[in-house]
């Protein structure tokens, strides 16, 4: 990679100041002033469907979290579960980490893909170190409540060994949200649970039992050693299975009658209303058929597909709303960083128009695990609004998410969007940051990768972001590259050992960010140099260029 030039002295300035603001604080008061940090990843979930990004979900806590701190308007993740919660973790790229594709299922047989393919081993290398392994190194305590999802067929492999000191959630993807079972079930510390119990005044859910247990550990940390805390609350909505409470679902049941294309103009005005989205920028196209194609009953059928849906981001919602009351209730929000995002675009798996499941037949929907009970792709475009293509993809819709930044004492409140383009790789930068952490060149007996990413601490004060590398992406064979406004996109763009140029489209996204007009034809000469930029990234990282099934990729010719 190239060498960064000298750092504006703006911005030494600004670190000084920040870091002589912890310090000094430290040094007044016996207890660690360091800021608590909080990494809410909510699961398949859309770029616009909560309040502050467009939608019409009721998300209150959010919206109060995002008008109290700071919002990016281009914040990117890496297209799909794993490979996203691989960079969160880490600070690398995914296929540095050995998940450039995907984890094994659990009791799959498959523990790894070998070591002549390291990029895609299905589990997280050591060679990589987790947030909760430098900040616990730190002096840090380390929560982990939901979602692991970074290798499970091995104990060596789980959050305990892997830096957290606590945790309580599910190993693999996801589960069912009432009724979790082995092997897709909940373990508490290193010990299954065969029948998880209610953390509420309902039955079991298991978005409620991750924020209770996130409460719990923190609580019992306030009352032992009270060190400043890193918890990473992982859910799992509204991933499929679409389950939800019915007292949410019956919130929502008819008010999507209208369909997704009117839903999808609705959500646009209100972007544009926020500032969020250029007037002068298109909608994408609608993926599949309109709304109106639909008789009454599957009308009826997909408004209470998308109603399960909308509930399910709305408990999400009201338990981050119970989250930050037990924080301000135990004097400890002021000084937490709150981060909250979604791990990938909108889910289309399942089926165009959802999956087989019969969302009138409750019963056996919610006794379902899997795609079946779920929205389908017409609805994951409008989740997605303004953008093109899911989750698994590298255009705007599988890529972007809401990012809000939430620290009373450390981030002024903010009603313009911040516009900086910024990526998974920068969180572990910027965590390492606050927390005055080291980041190890070694670990445990091995070498460990360097971070490319940035802090974005300068974003917290409104200033840009000090990048001098391109972002770069690649998930199935789906990559991207943003360089300054353009932005080098293709989908099956690998042939075996080199790239098709054919493959790549080329968009200005400060006039397209919707990806609606191609330029790749009018611009030749940069679609080779950023494609060839793109390959030598890949080298670096290893990508390989045609992976022959999900299981064995093809090693580099």
């Amino acid at each position: 990679m190239p060498k960064r030039g000298l750092m504006p002295l703006t911005t030494l300035l600004q670190r000084f100041t920040l870091c002589c603001a912890l310090i000094s604080g430290a040094a007044l008061s016996a207890k660690d002033d360091r800021p608590n940090v909080i990494i809410i990843l909510a699961d398949d979930m859309g770029f616009s469907d909560i309040g502050a990004y467009g939608g019409e979900i009721e998300t209150p806590a959010l919206d109060k979290l995002a008008a109290g701190g700071m919002k990016f308007s281009r914040f990117y993740n890496s297209a799909r579960c794993c490979p996203t919660r691989a960079s969160l973790m880490t600070g690398l790229h995914p296929h540095q980490t050995g998940i450039g594709w995907m984890t094994n299922p659990p009791q799959s047989g498959k523990m790894d893909h070998g070591p002549e393919f390291p990029s895609y081993r299905g589990f997280l290398n050591r060679n990589s170190v987790t947030m909760a392994e430098v900040l616990r190194e730190s002096g840090y305590a380390t929560f982990l409540a939901g979602k692991w999802h970074l290798g499970m067929n091995a104990k060596d492999r789980w959050p305990l060994q892997r830096g957290f000191e606590k945790f309580y959630g599910n190993l693999p993807g996801a589960s069912n949200f009432f009724t979790p079972t082995y092997p897709r079930g909940i373990t508490y510390q290193n010990e299954q649970i065969a029948e998880p119990e209610s953390t509420t005044d309902r039955r079991y859910y298991t978005t409620d039992a991750f924020t209770d247990y996130a409460m719990k550990f923190i609580g019992e940390e306030k009352e032992a050693d009270d060190r400043p805390f890193f918890l990473y609350l992982a859910y799992t909505a509204p991933h499929w299975p679409l389950h939800a409470h019915q007292e949410e679902v019956q919130k929502y049941v008819g008010r999507y009658m209208e369909g997704w294309d009117k839903l999808r103009e609705t959500r646009l005005q209100r972007q544009r209303e926020l500032g969020l989205i250029d007037d002068e920028w298109e909608l994408s196209e609608r993926s599949f058929k309109a709304w109106d194609e639909l008789d009454v009953a599957k009308q009826k059928d997909m408004d209470l597909r998308m109603a399960n849906y909308a509930a399910m981001i709305d408990r999400l919602d009201q338990n981050i709303g119970r989250l930050v009351d037990y924080l301000k209730g135990t004097d400890q929000f002021d000084n937490t960083l709150i981060l909250f995002m979604s791990d990938n675009g909108a889910c289309q798996e399942g089926g165009r128009l959802g999956g087989k499941t019969d969302p009138f037949d409750l019963a056996t929907w919610e006794a379902t695990y899997g795609a079946g009970p779920g929205y389908g792709e017409v609805w994951a475009n409008a989740s997605n609004t303004p953008f093109r293509k899911f989750k698994h993809f590298t255009h705007e819709g599988g890529i972007s998410t809401p990012l809000i930044a939430h620290w009373p004492e450390g981030i002024t409140p903010r009603e313009d969007w911040y516009g900086e383009p910024a990526t998974l790789i920068d969180l572990a930068p910027t965590v390492y940051e606050l927390a005055r952490a080291s980041y190890p060149q070694h670990y445990a007996g091995h070498e460990i990768h360097a971070l490319s990413g940035v802090s974005l601490t300068e974003s917290f004060t409104g200033q840009k972001i000090d990048r001098a590398d391109p972002i770069f992406f690649e998930h199935e064979d789906n990559a991207a590259l943003l360089d300054g406004k353009w932005k080098l996109v293709g989908s099956k763009v690998s042939v075996p050992g080199a790239v098709d140029a054919s493959k790549w489209e080329l968009y200005d996204l400060e006039n397209d960010r919707t990806e609606t007009r191609d330029l790749a034809a009018r611009h030749p000469e940069k679609v080779a140099r950023l494609a060839a930029r793109w390959s030598e990234w890949a080298g670096e990282v290893g990508v390989y260029p045609k992976p022959a099934s999900r299981n064995m990729p093809q090693p580099k010719k």
